[in-house]
């Protein structure tokens, strides 16, 4: 896939997006800090929680004051289907359970965009609603694809929601060497959800939450 257009990012108004660095030294800086935690040992992740295939392991965030998860599991389907439901556009709202609506912003390329998100409540809404606005980069990966997203500083917000801040995030999608109609899919995922919710709760609803994403998205891909 191409990199993206070099210069600032403006919207469909003529204005200057806020605060958005040149979107391909964003790009850049996005891809090779998950390709960082790609390359992290065994030995710095501890479980958080492992069902049939799936697995999700966690280890104190450098981000912020929380936890960067990974998850890998083996997904029955071809390395362009997996990432195309996974990454921002209609396919992603049809099959996945915790977001309830996503807007494009802007496009820059085609792999590369800004899109609001927002999620349902968790835990009895015990974690209530939360939007997102994120830069999102879709990129080749060895023989695969890395499809990775960081939130941007976005001051319109909406009061029935708290916004929540996603620090670099990503899915590294890689066919199987023995099977390459299957892929295996790696996430690195470190939310903020902000707002006063004890991090045992968010601890919680992450690892279960990176659980169903694997079974909605796996049924989504029998279907397609």
């Amino acid at each position: 896939m191409a990199e993206p257009a070099s210069g600032r990012v403006w919207t469909s108004q003529g204005k200057q997006m806020e605060d958005l660095p040149d979107a391909v030294v964003l790009a850049t800086r996005l891809k090779n800090t998950l390709i960082q935690y790609h390359s992290l040992e065994d030995d710095k992740w501890r479980v958080a929680k492992k069902m049939k295939d799936v697995t999700i392991w966690r280890k104190p965030s450098e981000e912020f004051n929380g936890y960067l998860f990974k998850a890998q599991g083996v997904v029955d389907d071809v390395v362009n289907s997996v990432i195309d439901h996974i990454r921002p556009g209609p396919c992603r709202l049809d099959w996945d359970s915790l977001m309830t609506s996503l807007d494009i912003l802007e496009y820059f390329e085609e792999n590369c965009c800004v899109m609001r998100y927002t999620t349902a409540g968790q835990l009895w809404n015990i974690i209530s609603p939360r939007e997102f606005v994120d830069f999102s980069y879709t990129v080749d990966y060895k023989e695969g694809l890395l499809s990775c997203g960081i939130s941007l500083d976005w001051s319109e917000k909406r009061s029935e929601f708290v916004r929540g801040y996603n620090h670099p995030c990503g899915w590294f999608c890689v066919p199987l060497k023995d099977s390459p109609n299957r892929s295996l899919l790696t996430g690195y995922i470190q939310t903020d959800l902000r707002g006063m919710i004890p991090q045992s709760a968010v601890d919680t609803a992450m690892a279960s939450t990176l659980i169903n994403f694997y079974g909605d998205l796996q049924k989504a891909l029998q279907k397609a």
